[in-house]
């Protein structure tokens, strides 16, 4: 199926890249040669969207239409539709895909998180799409026990081959003692629109935040999601040692300069 629309959740005040993030709003940090924001919306492009919501903090919207107008389309993205909408207040990553409920309207739609951006040839979104069949479907990833109390994780049922299984259940950040499975959420997603609705009748969850991984468990408990197993994780710049991994990988394939860094990189170990 087709998916026309992408919601790219980039508010957030992205306190463990203090102190950067005190001036450079946490979206806009630069990743090799673009901000984290426009590998966000180059992949949801990739997989067929047409339009992108960036969902942003107050101030940053005149920050991201700047990036993405100001000088004339960037290439590649010409003929998307970019829309800023404003979190007022940062009520959780579930209160910010709330926030693109009108812009969205009641199309399905992909949810990309900006801290985590692909490896090169490591798309998922299109392979999500061809697993929907009118229910949502949550990308997941195998994770260490060390992991188990950083990310959402779900509770698994029938699996329907090698990469699809049933998702009944989620919780979020059990910790290795209290998890479900190994299966965790890793920051891509294809929704249904009923997940607004169900986000707008959530209590507070972890953190006293609307937590996007209940949603899901609601969705997964009446039998309204999928899981899709990915084979490699996301590069996760939420952290400075995240931000300086990503860098290496994605300036490593860059096509303009990959080689000349790799050359670098061999030299510079060579001298440790």
């Amino acid at each position: 199926m087709s998916i026309e629309v992408a919601v790219v959740p980039a508010a957030g005040r992205g306190t463990r890249m203090r102190p950067a993030t005190r001036v450079v709003p946490k979206a806009l940090i630069p990743v090799v040669d673009r901000p984290a924001i426009q590998y966000a919306v180059e992949e949801s492009v990739r997989a067929g969207a047409s339009e992108v919501i960036i969902i942003v903090d107050p101030g940053v919207e005149t920050l991201a239409e700047r990036h993405f107008w100001e000088e004339g389309p960037l290439p590649g993205l010409e003929d998307v539709k970019i829309t800023p909408v404003v979190q007022e207040i940062p009520h959780g990553l579930g209160h910010a895909v709330l926030t693109a409920r009108e812009a969205v309207a009641d199309r399905p739609f992909y949810c990309v998180l900006a801290d985590n951006i692909p490896r090169p040839d490591g798309d998922v979104l299109s392979a999500m799409a061809r697993a929907f069949d009118d229910t949502s479907v949550v990308c997941l990833r195998r994770l260490t026990p060390e992991f188990l109390e950083r990310y959402g994780v779900v509770v698994p049922g029938t699996w329907l081959g090698q990469e699809v299984v049933e998702v009944r259940g989620a919780v979020e950040k059990p910790g290795a003692a209290h998890a479900p499975s190994d299966l965790g959420l890793i920051g891509r997603y294809l929704f249904t629109p009923d997940v607004f609705s169900i986000l707008e009748n959530l209590p507070a969850g972890v953190g006293g935040e609307i937590q996007l991984t209940d949603a899901i468990a609601e969705l997964g408990e009446t039998g309204r999601c999928l899981g899709y197993v990915a084979e490699q994780d996301l590069l996760d710049i939420g952290n400075p040692l995240g931000l300086l991994e990503a860098s290496t990988v994605l300036g490593l394939s860059h096509a303009e300069w990959g080689a000349e860094y790799q050359a670098y990189l061999a030299g510079l170990v060579g001298e440790l």
